[in-house]
């Protein structure tokens, strides 16, 4: 893994978009259904959009009707941190980049053959097409 990246607030609002910034900074969630990388099917990795570190592989992409990219397993297991969320009144893991910290979404039991369902916001990601 990388070293862990830290930059101030100011320096994050800087140099991510509003939308970016929203998820990865402050755990927001972007609407389902709205995100650029929920139906693509395009070949690569996708990496964290705050810091280019690898996270998941189009490998592990299925489509979950849920309306966010969803991924059987993370690229690299180090490479993500998760944590207990009780936020909006439920228990679930939330999914964090390791390197840089930013949120990516959370991970659930219900993935197809019983193998975990990491459900990421799509702002959250960059598809790195060279990358395979």
């Amino acid at each position: 893994m990388d070293t862990r990246i830290e930059k101030s607030d100011e320096q994050w609002r800087q140099e991510l978009t509003p939308a970016e910034y929203e998820v990865l900074r402050q755990k927001g969630t972007e609407r389902p259904f709205t995100g650029g990388y929920v139906h693509t099917k395009e070949d690569g990795v996708y990496r964290c959009a705050a810091c280019g570190t690898e996270l998941f592989s189009s490998e592990t992409k299925f489509d979950s009707g849920t309306g966010w990219p969803s991924f059987t397993d993370p690229a690299v297991r180090e490479n993500i941190e998760l944590h207990e969320d009780r936020g909006l009144f439920m228990r679930r893991t939330e999914v964090t980049c390791a390197t840089c910290g930013g949120h990516l979404g959370h991970v659930f039991d219900d993935g197809p053959g019983g193998c975990e369902r990491y459900c990421i916001n799509s702002v959250a990601l960059k598809l790195d097409g060279e990358a395979r």
